[in-house]
């Protein structure tokens, strides 16, 4: 394993890996009534994955999706999977893609409790390959740290399952490092081969933070917050503003290694878009690259 950068700087194998992953990232928003606005702060030509919410519906996502599309971003919309009435619907959204180029999306299970035509991501992943449907390119996620609904084994048997159809997976937010490479390395060992999109909150504040790691089922989010005598020392120091630096500094030995496939950094950005991009501009002065993003 490699060494651990010291203060970002150091082993060029990690700074070059962070440096790679932040040069050309994802971007999360939220079909808000403010994403539109926040969009422009996005580096010309992102990639940006459109979230679905029960509140909003599948509408949104792909509204927005189609709009960010057409400005020439790389869209990515969320396919919630609980959130799609029929294969009716499905067609008609999948339609609406194909229509504006978009070959590609992010198969979730979503949040509602009474779903329709479809229980999990699995079966509207079997269904779109039943169809002859599937997107050229599916992220699907996965959970270092488990979560707080589901059993573990339960997350590993469905990731597992839906590995076939998947081009990559993306993790959940985690704020520990050791949970994300512990998770990496038994993956490997598994023998899921999948490349990984490295989940990581973009800048906000320690409130809002824990409230949507709480929402959104991130498991003990605030507990290692507030537990993690270092982590609230720079808390502190940042006047209470969560940055995702140190987290990836330690992170930069695992996502140097080739073995762990860590392809690209999805930034959950809450729609906090330009504080985001300055933070992301940061790191690539800091790991001596140049912004190509």
């Amino acid at each position: 394993m490699i060494a651990r950068l010291r203060g970002g700087r150091g082993v060029p194998e990690g700074a070059a890996a962070l440096d790679r992953l932040a040069t050309n990232p994802t971007w999360e928003l939220i079909p808000l009534k403010n994403a539109r606005e926040q969009a422009t702060h996005l580096p010309a030509g992102a990639t940006v994955s459109v979230t679905a919410s029960p509140a909003k519906g599948m509408t949104a996502t792909i509204d927005l999706a189609i709009e960010l599309e057409r400005e020439g971003f790389r869209t990515v919309p969320h396919l919630s999977a609980r959130l799609i009435r029929d294969k009716a619907e499905l067609d008609s959204i999948l339609d609406r893609m194909a229509d504006q180029g978009i070959d590609r999306a992010f198969v979730i299970g979503g949040d509602p409790t009474e779903p329709g035509e479809f229980d999990d991501a699995l079966a509207l992943l079997r269904t779109m390959a039943d169809m002859d449907r599937l997107p050229a390119e599916i992220g699907i996620g996965c959970y270092p740290q488990g979560h707080p609904l589901i059993a573990d084994d339960v997350l590993l048997r469905a990731l597992r399952d839906k590995a076939p159809f998947a081009s990559y997976m993306t993790t959940q937010m985690c704020f520990d490092p050791r949970a994300i490479e512990r998770f990496i390395a038994e993956r490997r060992a598994d023998g899921l081969t999948l490349p990984v999109k490295l989940g990581v909150p973009g800048v906000a504040e320690i409130p809002k933070l824990v409230s949507i790691s709480a929402r959104i089922g991130v498991r003990d989010a605030g507990k290692f917050i507030m537990k993690n005598t270092r982590f609230v020392a720079a808390l502190l120091r940042s006047g209470g503003i969560y940055r995702a630096t140190g987290l990836l500094e330690k992170l930069a030995p695992a996502l140097a290694d080739p073995a762990a496939n860590v392809i690209d950094l999805h930034l959950y950005t809450f729609n906090n878009v330009g504080p985001t991009e300055t933070w992301r501009r940061e790191l690539l002065d800091r790991f001596g690259g140049d912004d190509r993003g």
